[in-house]
């Protein structure tokens, strides 16, 4: 598999701070303590890892955080990588991460388990070209370049797209870059695709002359987790928190699909996304997740991931995703593999 090692200077069209939702690989932290806000009253403290304009945020515009039996202290990093470094190395008791960066968690050993879940639509997770680009299929993808971070749910997107076109990674180029980084090689023409999720992807389809070239849709699983250290779990006091802070998400999530335009306010002034692209964002993939059980079809659908990434040898070695998952959570929540929600047209 071949890389460009050459760095490209980060875009300015984004903030930094959005390598959201634990898909990208791996990125510093602002660290633990990095959110500076405690939420909540009591005896019990729950150390929770976010991302800018992630739990913390939606949780607080949907009132989730009002009368809080316990108390949480926000840490705030940059992607899902680094926040499940914290809460392997007991800084961090919970956090939210996308589908790719437990695989690689785990890959290590960790000190995790998976809690529970959610299934977004992934029309958000896409290869994007330039509008006057040539492509118009996957399969001509062949003997191009395409930025993409490693080890992000974008690569193993990218990877299973180009498997589904007859293709591997070989007979492409794969420049591993960062998003910003690769926002600014793609503007500027250094690579011929993109492999990206939201909201970048709403991003560069706005405001950098791009289209959609395929979708996630059908190649990805959707899915997005509630990581816990495993200390934690084993504290019956901070187990009673982590099943009550999780109820609180999935009613947060069920407030933004009904109230998009209000999240999408929130969420850029958050972030710094331009309102536009935070409604688009919401819209594509952001606000249709449902909260669904981590059952044997999630266990399964990661496993491919774990398969896939082992057999590239980007993790050392595969193994048993399911080892890592602890389903006490689980109760009275849909299958995994429950639709999720989708915006109609006059929404």
């Amino acid at each position: 598999m071949r890389s460009r090692p050459r760095r490209i200077a980060p875009a300015l069209l984004l903030p930094l701070a959005l390598l959201l939702a634990g898909c990208g690989g791996a990125s510093r932290a602002e660290g633990p303590g990095g959110g500076g806000r405690t939420d909540g009253k009591g005896a019990v403290t729950l150390r929770v890892g976010d991302q800018k304009g992630g739990s913390a945020a939606v949780l607080r515009a949907a009132g989730e955080l009002d009368d809080l039996p316990y108390r949480i202290e926000w840490s705030t990093f940059t992607s899902g990588p680094p926040l499940l470094e914290a809460v392997n190395a007991g800084a961090v008791d919970v956090g939210g991460v996308g589908n790719t960066p437990p695989v690689f968690a785990a890959a290590a050993d960790s000190k995790i388990k998976v809690i529970a879940g959610t299934h977004s639509r992934s029309d958000g997770e896409a290869i994007l070209v330039k509008k006057d680009s040539p492509l118009r299929r996957p399969a001509e993808l062949k003997g191009r370049s395409i930025a993409v971070a490693q080890g992000s749910s974008a690569h193993y997107q990218l990877v299973a797209s180009l498997k589904r076109a007859g293709l591997s990674p070989e007979d492409v180029t794969l420049n591993y870059l960062q998003p910003a980084d690769a926002l600014a090689a793609f503007t500027r023409g250094k690579v011929d695709a993109w492999a990206v999720w939201d909201p970048y992807t709403s991003q560069a389809l706005d405001q950098a002359g791009a289209r959609v070239l395929t979708t996630g849709q059908g190649v990805v699983n959707g899915l997005g987790f509630q990581i816990a250290a495993t200390a934690a779990l084993a504290d019956q006091a901070k187990s009673g928190a982590l099943k009550d802070y999780t109820e609180r998400l999935r009613r947060a999530q069920d407030w933004v699909f009904g109230h998009p335009d209000a999240w999408a306010r929130v969420w850029s002034k958050e972030t710094g996304l331009p309102r536009k692209v935070a409604l688009d964002a919401v819209r594509r993939s952001r606000g249709t997740a449902v909260a669904v059980a981590v059952d044997k079809a999630a266990i399964a659908s990661e496993q491919q991931i774990v398969d896939t990434f082992a057999a590239l040898r980007l993790i050392p070695r595969p193994f048993d995703f399911g080892s890592f998952v602890d389903p006490r959570f689980n109760g009275g929540l849909p299958p995994s593999g429950t639709a999720p929600r989708t915006y109609g047209k006059a929404d």
